[in-house]
């Protein structure tokens, strides 16, 4: 595998990570089923491009897509909260309605950006750099948030919520406020993907909940999810290892039509193996 390709993977693997934190956030501290990946981040894209199509500054774009998509979140949370309606199937149907609404926002199918600027350049070493530091902006807060009395409290709505609100927890509250920064990490992953490649396209997000997934549960086989700490690193740790598999299988050969069918692969190889007992051990 070329150096190239190595680095592009590295770079592509950061953007993931954030997809793999959003997935993270609900799955795992809200034992919460939310698939509105697949929206919130093709909206996060579509607003992003619309805003740098209209002389907005990149970096004012990223905040203003990542509450539009954040907004999102909160629907799917209130769908569920508010009318008991299934959580995947709020997520499946908002991410369907998304698909018309970022057609709307456009105006289009697809935005061409070459001639807007963004915050990426040709170094790719400086764009790795810069998206890093937004992820670590984002992830860091939240780290500390979760060992404060309040990400506690958060913590416990997953494990139990029924117990949880025996505690007098808002469990309401605390679903809508993970659902809203889960979201907003996928509106800011897609602003992201939309500067790097200067280019906006209406079915970005098709399958990006299996990828971030996929880098997920990937994460947690290698560094496990015994701790805070170890739960916290699977995400990143998964999304750098299974962009360089990806680079791997098609400097192998595998046509890029072919890697939906290598994602599941991963997945499912993963999830067998948590059944057998031969991983999340650690």
């Amino acid at each position: 595998m070329s150096a190239d390709l190595i680095m592009s993977g590295l770079q592509q693997g950061l953007i993931l990570a954030i997809i793999a934190y959003g997935v993270m956030i609900p799955f795992r501290f809200l034992d919460f089923a939310d698939m509105t990946a697949d929206g919130a981040y093709p909206l996060g894209g579509a607003i992003c491009a619309v805003c740098l199509s209209s002389g907005i500054h990149p970096a004012a774009a990223i905040p203003v897509s990542m509450i539009c998509s954040g907004i999102m979140g909160i629907c799917t949370a209130l769908i569920y909260l508010k009318f008991r309606i299934n959580s995947m199937l709020a997520g499946v149907i908002l991410s369907a309605m998304a698909y018309s609404v970022n057609l709307r926002i456009m105006g289009k199918p697809n935005i061409p950006l070459f001639d807007c600027g963004g915050l990426f350049s040709a170094n790719i070493y400086a764009n790795m750099l810069i998206i890093f530091a937004l992820l670590v902006g984002c992830i860091i807060p939240f780290a500390v948030f979760l060992r404060t009395d309040f990400g506690l409290r958060f913590r416990a709505v997953g494990l139990n919520p029924n117990l949880a609100k025996l505690q007098g927890i808002g469990v309401e509250k605390y679903t809508v406020f993970g659902l809203f920064f889960a979201g907003a990490l996928f509106g800011l992953a897609g602003s992201l993907i939309v500067q790097l490649q200067s280019y906006m396209d209406a079915g970005i997000g098709v399958g990006m909940l299996i990828h971030g997934l996929a880098a997920l549960m990937l994460g947690e086989a290698v560094s496990g999810n015994a701790t805070l700490n170890r739960q916290l690193a699977a995400p990143l740790t998964g999304a750098l290892l299974y962009q360089q598999a990806q680079g791997v299988a098609l400097s192998l050969g595998l046509a890029p039509s072919d890697l939906k069918f290598f994602t599941g692969s991963i997945v499912l190889t993963v999830i067998a193996l948590k059944k057998t007992g031969k991983i999340f051990g650690r």
